[in-house]
């Protein structure tokens, strides 16, 4: 680990968990709201797959953000396994399902910059955080 990486503010390490908390509270409702409203196969033109990878966040973002809220570790590891295979579903939907456009694809932009931001931020606040 890089030496500055250590000596990480604690307020800052409670600041980056509170706030990616928060972005995967609000992430966890609409797909709970997918799997109240359609079940665990919410979009039809999707193999079954893609479905679960796109319910599953309804228990994985809750479980995440509530490590994160109680300092854990583990909070981050999951946060960024969340990420990446979030992004990894939906690029796939875009350019191998639907041969779609990035520049037209608000939700998959917001995505990418929450893939960066998360797995960008996790080893300086890690670090800090019991297992």
């Amino acid at each position: 680990m890089i030496g500055w990486m250590h000596h990480t503010p604690r307020r800052a390490v409670a600041s980056v968990c509170v706030i990616a908390a928060v972005l995967l509270f609000v992430g966890a409702p609409a797909h709970v709201t997918d799997l109240l409203r359609h079940g665990l196969r919410p979009y039809d033109w999707a193999p079954g797959r893609l479905n679960l990878s796109w319910s599953s966040p309804a228990l994985f973002d809750v479980l995440a953000a509530g490590f994160l809220i109680r300092g854990k570790r583990r909070g981050t590891d999951l946060a960024c396994a969340i990420v990446f295979t979030d992004l990894a579903a939906n690029g796939y939907a875009v350019y191998g399902i639907q041969h779609g456009d990035f520049a037209a694809q608000p939700g998959l932009q917001r995505l990418t910059v929450l893939a960066a931001i998360v797995p960008g931020t996790a080893p300086f606040i890690r670090r800090h955080l019991p297992h």
